[in-house]
């Protein structure tokens, strides 16, 4: 009896250790998901309750409990939780009695990187109207579709962006949306200043009548997504989704007593909401920067006393390719929350700027699930468990990247691919992980639903993007299939700045790819051209246009005539060849153009700019 009791003290001694063996994550899967399911399970409740608690009352509770911690600090401003609170209540009360808006209502801001930002985004919410974010990349048309995609009345901005404001103005005011400047002073006319109003206006706090039919359901927010190439997409953001999102800083290990660096533009969600709204959800501070400085970025950490620091890919290679420093491994920096970390960027980064946790994620802003790699696992983007995928059910087909839609079985569904191989990300649409789709786009909506994936009649979410899952469970980013490549941390849709280059009186046909550059992130883009019979091609004429219409990172940098674009059977424009060509002068035959940023214009492609992009002496 006494051996027996001996050796199972001993086998229980030894199942830990055995545990860590066999399944070396398994502590790290248990934490995470109890930590989700947590989160979860709260953000429901309290969206249930009457009025519902929403990231606002979140923020409130938390003026309550540290009125005099900082919440926002910018340059030398420094605002508190009580500031902002009494500031968007000013905001809140103007927007309301001053300009007019109602519950319900829909507001678009054109802001860069100002702490009016938050104040305005939670002012907004107080009095119950859904905040829609510009990108202020974009110019003319693009600008005015994206106005009316959201069904704004009232535009926010600063004088900042007053020529782009002064060249659609007379559009706006004939369709009856009104436009106002945060300032003092007015330098348009027809834009009514707004400061002066705000300032003068009661802190109290706003009545919670204001907004007493808000709703889980109910729009929070617009996030523009993929089409910041001309004709961006609303991507609709619920008060229950924007609770969920809101989560990935404290999912990553971020507490109350963290700073949080955040470089990124505010009208993207990784900054608006995982950065500023993550500070909201756990009561942190954020440091904004009005845009990312590779020679600001480590003083900036210094000076603030940074742990936590928010990345997309390219900051992280613009980090690792600046001059080295003496001083760079000396910051309090423990933990960098972000996406699209290349292998060998995560290996150089850690290398040489110290031992900082790594919590890469996944997403897409109106996609209904997300991943994140929690174990600092190099280049895994996540890992699957079973409470993920009893949360939001996903899965990785096979599909035909050169014909652009999935591979079907003989029953017409889907077919899985096996571990190690990559495959379609697709999410099944249900209650717990609703698609909301894009304000005013019902089409675009549509085609980002596939049908009949695993049975009949059922419904998924197709991310656009090819990940791989080894055999650990790790998941990894592999590809954007179809219309989409990324590129300085932008989504480019190939369909829409085809359709803006197709207006140049010169072309007949084009064809928008991505292709890889060595020692960048993501693709940049390239255009096969048919030119029109007769016509000759004018670079001058094509980069004028370009900048006109298109933001600069959509703007393709390299262009290739050719006598015919090769199409499909189904008349869909073949990409997979051009791509794998690249640009190498030496290998296509085709006249290849380069855009010159010094000349203004496209130049021919020569064997010395090619080789001055790779070496990296040539600023893309």
């Amino acid at each position: 009896m006494l051996a027996l009791c001996t050796a199972l003290a001993g086998l229980l001694l030894l199942l830990p250790l055995l545990g860590n063996l066999l399944f070396p994550y398994w502590w790290q899967d248990l934490a995470t998901s109890l930590s989700i399911v947590h989160k979860g399970y709260r953000c429901l409740r309290r969206l249930q309750c009457r009025p519902p608690l929403t990231l606002l009352d979140t923020f409130l509770e938390k003026v309550q409990s540290h009125p005099e911690k900082a919440l926002l600090l910018f340059g030398e401003q420094v605002y508190t939780y009580r500031d902002i609170e009494r500031r968007s209540s000013q905001a809140a009360r103007v927007l309301r009695d001053g300009v007019g808006l109602r519950e319900g209502d829909s507001v678009a801001v054109f802001l860069l990187n100002i702490p009016a930002y938050l104040w305005v985004w939670l002012g907004l919410a107080k009095i119950g109207c859904a905040m829609a974010c510009l990108n202020t990349n974009i110019r003319a048309n693009s600008l005015l579709h994206s106005l009316g995609a959201c069904g704004a009345t009232v535009l926010l901005t600063t004088p900042d962006l007053k020529a782009a404001i002064e060249d659609i103005l007379p559009s706006l005011q004939q369709k009856g949306l009104r436009v106002f400047y945060l300032s003092a002073e007015s330098p348009t006319t027809g834009v009514e200043p707004l400061q002066g109003q705000i300032d003068a206006a009661s802190e109290e706090p706003i009545p919670v009548a204001f907004r007493a039919n808000v709703t889980s359901k109910s729009t929070a927010l617009y996030i523009y997504t993929s089409g910041t190439t001309g004709l961006p997409k609303a991507a609709i953001i619920t008060h229950l989704k924007l609770c969920n999102m809101v989560t990935m800083l404290y999912i990553s290990g971020v507490t109350a007593k963290d700073v949080i660096y955040t470089p990124l533009p505010l009208y993207h969600s990784a900054a608006l909401l995982v950065g500023l709204g993550g500070c909201l959800e756990v009561g942190a501070t954020c440091i904004l920067r009005p845009k990312f400085s590779v020679s600001q970025f480590w003083d900036d950490c210094r000076r603030y006393h940074v742990s936590v620091i928010q990345y997309v890919g390219e900051v992280m290679r613009y980090l690792c390719n600046a001059p080295k420093r003496e001083n760079e491994r000396e910051h309090q920096v423990r933990l960098a929350v972000g996406n699209g970390l290349r292998v060998e960027v995560w290996k150089e980064f850690l290398q040489r700027f110290g031992p900082i946790r790594i919590c890469e994620f996944y997403g897409a802003t109106e996609g209904n699930t997300g991943f994140v790699n929690y174990t600092g696992k190099i280049g895994a983007v996540g890992r699957v468990n079973f409470v993920h995928k009893m949360l939001a059910p996903f899965e990785f087909i096979q599909y035909n990247v050169e014909r652009d839609e999935p591979v079907r079985d003989e029953r017409g569904c889907c077919i899985r691919v096996p571990p190690g191989e990559a495959g379609l990300l697709v999410v099944k649409i249900t209650k717990s992980a609703p698609f909301h789709g894009y304000a005013g786009n019902r089409q675009k909506s549509e085609k980002k639903v596939l049908r009949d994936v695993m049975k009949k009649g059922d419904l998924y979410f197709n991310s656009g993007d090819l990940l791989m899952v080894d055999h650990e469970g790790f998941i990894y980013f592999q590809d954007r299939v179809g219309d989409t490549f990324r590129w300085k941390g932008e989504n480019v849709a190939t369909t829409e700045v085809e359709t803006t280059l197709a207006a140049v009186q010169f072309i007949q046909e084009v064809n928008v790819y991505g292709v890889p550059v060595p020692g960048h992130e993501g693709k940049i883009g390239m255009a096969a051209i048919r030119l029109k019979e007769g016509m000759v091609f004018d670079g001058e004429k094509l980069y004028t246009h370009g900048k006109d219409f298109l933001p600069n990172y959509a703007i393709p940098r390299f262009v290739r005539l050719q006598d015919a674009l090769e199409v499909t059977g189904t008349f869909k424009q073949c990409k997979g060849q051009l791509v794998k060509e690249g640009f190498n002068p030496a290998l296509i035959k085709d006249p290849l153009f380069f855009l010159d940023e010094s000349e203004k214009r496209f130049v021919s492609m020569s064997p010395q700019i090619y080789s001055s992009i790779l070496d990296m002496k040539l600023k893309l």
